[in-house]
């Protein structure tokens, strides 16, 4: 039999409605910010990762789905979005029709990495890219933006990690202070922090093994060596968050590994996810437009999984709305009306009803057996002597209640009977 490929899921009818309330959430959101949705391709050249993500990360060299097409050109499926959006933005030079864009994404990403509870590597994020201001009043409001969507769908126990990473400048001068207390320790090291010691030191702070994580508690902190101007920055984040009571937590050990990235770091966690306990990211990035081959500019954003929100909100037992019940299930009591009979759902459909009929002749009592098990609010009884006197019946499911409606309004005190 052939399955999905590994790593991938489909989303079934029964799961589609809570997808779509997550989706609905967040676009009403986004727009009450004025965000304006973006999409692009699912391929874009190898080289806008590599250059963009880094050659060293394990996204890069062991994760993307990267393949040649026929002209011989490296083609990799997206790992992740923000690239791609300031891709976008430098090739339609989004900065000459507007100073500032506010852009999100609801989309699909690829990682060929090990799936466990809510990563697989076919996965859907939402995120926020703005590209155009150094205001640190929207490092504060992609934080308010995440927060409020994840609130918005009814999580409760979610902690906002925050962090500054400084200018690279003053950033500098903090590695080579980090390299002088890791030099000791070197060889207590695991193999990957050793490795990245050479590439990368900021991201031994996000080593999973227990000996790593001891030794990096004692490491001088990044926020103990910021420059002026990120200090003033992210005391004006932490008082807008305090003022829109937002809880948060200072996080020392929250970083972001890449040169590009600057200022306002965070994370909101859960505990209700496993060990990969982070429902979204995010951070200043005020590097990358101009490592892609912009004029230097300023960007912000976040990411958000939404396969992990999902099974933080099944493990927290929230309940979702549910739109999937049926306003009117129409039952056909006598098999000589069946083109007046679909004549009949047709009319209720064009007046916006969700509308179902018997397609498998079945007997009566099957199709009653069928409306309840759709949950349908309604149901019309097609036939009979009230069909014989151009009437039909009208039955409430929730208290039994019938009536009797004549055929050439029907339609009109159905819709009426159903919206009540």
């Amino acid at each position: 039999m052939l399955k999905a490929i590994y790593g991938t899921k489909d989303v079934l009818p029964k799961d589609v409605e809570k997808w779509n309330f997550l989706e609905s959430t967040i676009k009403n959101i986004f727009a009450s910010f004025n965000y304006k949705e973006i999409r692009t391709p699912l391929l874009e050249e190898t080289g806008l990762f590599s250059r963009s993500i880094g050659e060293e990360t394990d996204i890069v060299s062991k994760e993307m789905y990267t393949f040649q097409d026929r002209s011989e050109t490296s083609i990799t499926l997206r790992p992740e979005m923000t690239a791609s959006v300031v891709r976008a933005f430098l090739e339609h030079s989004l900065s000459s029709q507007s100073s500032l864009n506010k852009l999100f994404y609801i989309a699909a990403m690829f990682r060929q990495e090990r799936p466990q509870a809510g990563r697989f590597r076919q996965f859907h994020q939402f995120g926020a890219e703005v590209l155009g201001s150094s205001s640190p009043l929207l490092d504060a409001e992609i934080i308010i933006l995440a927060y409020t969507i994840l609130k918005s769908l009814g999580l409760v126990d979610i902690t906002v990690k925050i962090n500054s990473l400084g200018i690279t400048s003053s950033r500098k001068v903090y590695l080579e202070i980090l390299k002088e207390y890791l030099e000791p320790h070197l060889n207590e090291l695991s193999e990957e922090s050793r490795k990245r010691f050479e590439k990368n030191v900021l991201r031994i702070f996000d080593s999973k093994f227990e000996n790593d994580i001891q030794i990096m508690k004692d490491a001088p902190k990044l926020i103990d060596h910021l420059d002026d101007e990120s200090k003033q920055e992210f005391q004006v984040v932490q008082n807008i968050l305090r003022s829109e009571q937002i809880p948060f937590l200072l996080d020392s050990s929250l970083v972001r590994g890449l040169d590009y990235y600057s200022k306002t770091t965070f994370e909101i966690v859960s505990d209700k996810v496993g060990s990969q306990s982070a429902l979204c990211g995010g951070g200043r990035y005020d590097g990358l437009i101009e490592l892609l081959g912009g004029t230097p500019n300023y960007g912000v954003g976040f990411a958000a999984g939404i396969e992990r929100i999902l099974l933080a909100l099944q493990n927290e037992k929230t309940k979702l709305p549910d739109n999937s019940s049926l306003d009117l299930y129409v039952v056909l009591l006598n098999k000589e009306l069946l083109n007046e009979y679909y004549l009949f759902a047709t009319a209720l459909r064009k007046n916006h009803l969700k509308v179902e009929i018997d397609y498998l002749s079945r007997s009566v009592k099957a199709q009653m057996r069928e409306a309840n098990k759709l949950r349908a609010k309604f149901v019309a009884l097609f036939g009979g002597e009230e069909y014989a006197e151009n009437k039909v019946v009208l039955k409430n499911m929730g208290t039994s209640v019938q009536q009797v409606l004549p055929l050439e309004n029907a339609d009109k005190e159905i819709l009426l009977s159903v919206g009540s």
